[in-house]
């Protein structure tokens, strides 16, 4: 009970009172059934085209269909054009294999591993457990955090492999491809009546899926599979989930998180693309106010985002560069204060990608969202999001030609990739141009970078001001080259059994200290962290990073990083204290073959063979290498969701007062010695602040 009470007073102290009482409020609601009433269930039939419109337009759909047809608002070029656009080879070979994987039952489950789900699917069914989720109940009903992960039930209702469709189609002009959108959106609507089920829970869920619904739809609205009745109940299906996310948009907004973000952009979407619909100006018009304000207060002024997650970063920025491109075409332009916030975001993550791969940390949660899947790279590549955002904020692209421009050219037109490839030379320094325009320090965010000749540090240390993600306070990745050695765990799954319940969020998932077995925080729930770990930068120079967080009080957690000569690095970890602890200094390793050698390993990656060796400045500890282990969260990692695969941990392990860690990153022919207290690489005295 007390612990109750402590786990309140601390959601009320860092979420405010506004946040409590709405959440209060939120939950008599659901208690008593009276948000049952405020989003009553009804048959399809019960509001027809009709009870949507403005009393102006026509609602029977031969009438219907020809005045949206004639006065349908701007939507990309690329799309609407996209019967009659040539075949590119390039963009849509494997668009077409996997729209026909579609058609034969099979979906790309978090873009990366095929389910049989059947077509059209069971649209409540877990296809991995079996499970089925209620399908007659009021969506109130249905819990969230179930003997299933909901995730998997929601993943085929977004409709994402509707950008799929139209790929495939525009590379081959067959028609069974818009005849599939249609199906899919009809069986969809045969079990899925409004208000019931699962599928109308989450507004973000629902924004997704009109998302995904309005690209097919302008695509495929002159298709000779598409009929007048098709086009006239399509309208209808999406007034009513624009319905639906505005009755309950206080929920997403209480989050603070990308949800209010994707519901404003899907009702700033509906009202700007559907003014025909009566509520067209409400929506429009409070999705744009909240679209603007949350810019403001989820990215902040060096460009980070609030959520302390990259993939979360790439969602919200999918969002907001559809939504940039989409007003300007429509004459109805974002602020500019918007524009700059996007701008910073771009600059930020910059810093992070390693060119050569689009790779970048799997920092944060990563629920394996992915809002625009229109390129052919895969799910970790995160140069399609840079190239976009790049041509978007400031008319050039950030990377030479490839793969990764094809959503430039879905969402900005062929004149720009024309223009791209011509000024080639000229775009291979943006990159570097963009990381020398702002400083290695994201003090908002909590992330810092520390370069070496050709390898950098990326270290996390933030005072958080909104909810955190991971308890990774200090965590640092390393990449030597291309190499990432140190790595972040990622997330794998939100609602797994067990230790898997959301576990690589945990503090011992990531490259730090813990402390006799404990998170930096307290988690109360899997997305919910209390007594926030403040973290402080103490020093930052060109060649070392200093900083500490409070999540071990009183004891002190301090980190020192060392960038040394010829890309080696040194980690000194230092724990202050008044008593015994169990201290435990863990480094996930990217999986290849490795020797174990004393308490050191030599990782080879083919062309190098990387040293990681530990060690204690003061008293003695246990080193443990492990790979892959089956009693814990140890030896794994997770770069989409749903999906673990094997990595190296090592452990050092010690029961002391203070203790002094120090971890040294080099190569094969270093040598690292203790005397005393004093450290020693390759015969040279180190220095230590």
């Amino acid at each position: 009970m007390l612990n109750r009470i402590k786990t309140l007073a601390s959601l009320f102290l860092e979420l405010g009172p506004r946040w409590s009482a709405f959440r209060l409020a939120y939950a008599f609601r659901l208690r008593t059934g009276l948000i049952r009433l405020q989003t009553p269930q009804y048959a399809w039939d019960d509001r027809p085209l009709k009870h949507w419109l403005h009393p102006s337009i026509p609602s029977d759909p031969n009438s219907y269909a020809t005045w949206r047809k004639t006065n349908a608002p701007n939507f990309f070029t690329s799309i609407t054009a996209v019967g009659a656009r040539s075949p590119r080879p390039d963009y849509g070979n494997q668009a077409i294999e996997e729209a026909n994987k579609l058609l034969s039952g099979e979906l790309k489950y978090f873009s990366h591993e095929y389910h049989q789900i059947g077509f059209p699917p069971n649209w409540h069914k877990d296809p991995i457990t079996n499970y089925q989720l209620p399908t007659a109940l009021h969506w109130s009903q249905i819990s969230d955090d179930s003997t299933t992960d909901i995730k998997f039930i929601w993943e085929p209702n977004r409709f994402a492999f509707v950008y799929t469709l139209v790929r495939a189609y525009a590379a081959t002009g067959d028609e069974k491809y818009p005849q599939a959108f249609w199906q899919l959106i009809q069986d969809w609507a045969d079990h899925n009546p409004p208000n019931t089920g699962a599928n109308w829970k989450d507004g973000q869920e629902i924004a997704l899926r009109l998302m995904a619904w309005t690209f097919g739809f302008y695509a495929f609205i002159h298709s000779p599979s598409t009929t007048n009745l098709q086009i006239s109940q399509f309208t209808q299906l999406l007034a009513a989930q624009a319905e639906r996310i505005y009755k309950n948009i206080g929920y997403a907004i209480s989050t603070r998180s990308n949800h209010t973000i994707s519901e404003a952009f899907g009702l700033w979407m509906v009202g700007l693309l559907f003014p025909e619909l009566k509520e067209a100006q409400k929506y429009f018009h409070l999705g744009k106010r909240l679209l603007e304000e949350e810019a403001t207060k989820q990215i902040f002024p060096d460009g980070s985002y609030a959520m302390y997650s990259l993939n979360y970063h790439r969602f919200i920025l999918h969002l907001y560069l559809y939504a940039i491109q989409l007003g300007e075409i429509n004459h109805f332009p974002l602020s500019t204060s918007l524009k700059i916030s996007i701008s910073n975001s771009i600059t930020f993550l910059s810093h992070l990608i390693d060119p050569a791969s689009g790779q970048m940390p799997v920092y944060g949660s990563n629920d394996g969202a992915l809002v625009l899947p229109l390129n052919n790279c895969d799910f970790t590549d995160y140069r399609p999001l840079l190239q976009l955002g790049s041509v978007i904020t400031t008319g050039q692209p950030i990377f030479e030609p490839g793969a990764w421009d094809e959503d430039v050219v879905w969402l900005c037109g062929e004149q720009l990739t024309a223009k791209h490839a011509k000024d080639a030379k000229k775009e291979q320094g943006l990159l570097s141009d963009l990381r020398a325009l702002s400083g290695k320090s994201f003090p908002q965010g909590g992330t810092y970078i520390l370069r070496n000749s050709n390898s950098h540090a990326i270290l996390r240390c933030t005072h958080f001001t909104s909810r955190p993600s991971h308890a990774d306070q200090l965590h640092m990745d390393l990449w030597m080259g291309a190499h990432n050695i140190a790595i972040d765990a990622g997330t794998y799954l939100y609602s797994g059994k067990g230790l898997w319940r959301n576990g690589l969020a945990r503090t011992s998932a990531h490259n730090t200290v813990t402390l006799d077995n404990k998170d930096q925080m307290t988690m109360v729930s899997r997305f919910t962290w209390t007594n926030w770990a403040k973290g402080k930068v103490l020093k930052q120079t060109e060649n070392l990073w200093q900083g500490e967080h409070d999540g071990y009080k009183p004891v002190r957690h301090k980190r020192t990083v060392m960038a040394l000569e010829e890309n080696r690095w040194l980690v000194i970890d230092d724990l202050t204290a008044n008593e015994l602890h169990h201290y435990t200094l863990h480094w996930l390793l990217n999986d290849v073959p490795f020797t174990q050698k004393e308490n050191s390993l030599l990782l080879n990656y083919e062309a190098s063979i990387y040293k990681i060796q530990t060690g204690l400045l003061n008293g003695e500890g246990k080193f443990t290498a492990l790979r892959a282990d089956s009693n814990s969260t140890y030896g794994w990692r997770s770069r989409y969701y749903a999906h673990k695969e094997p990595a190296i941990s090592l452990l050092l392990e010690t029961h002391q007062t203070n203790a002094r860690f120090y971890t040294f990153f080099g190569f094969e022919s270093d040598t690292v010695e203790l005397s005393g207290d004093i450290l020693f690489i390759n015969q040279t005295k180190v220095i230590i602040p």
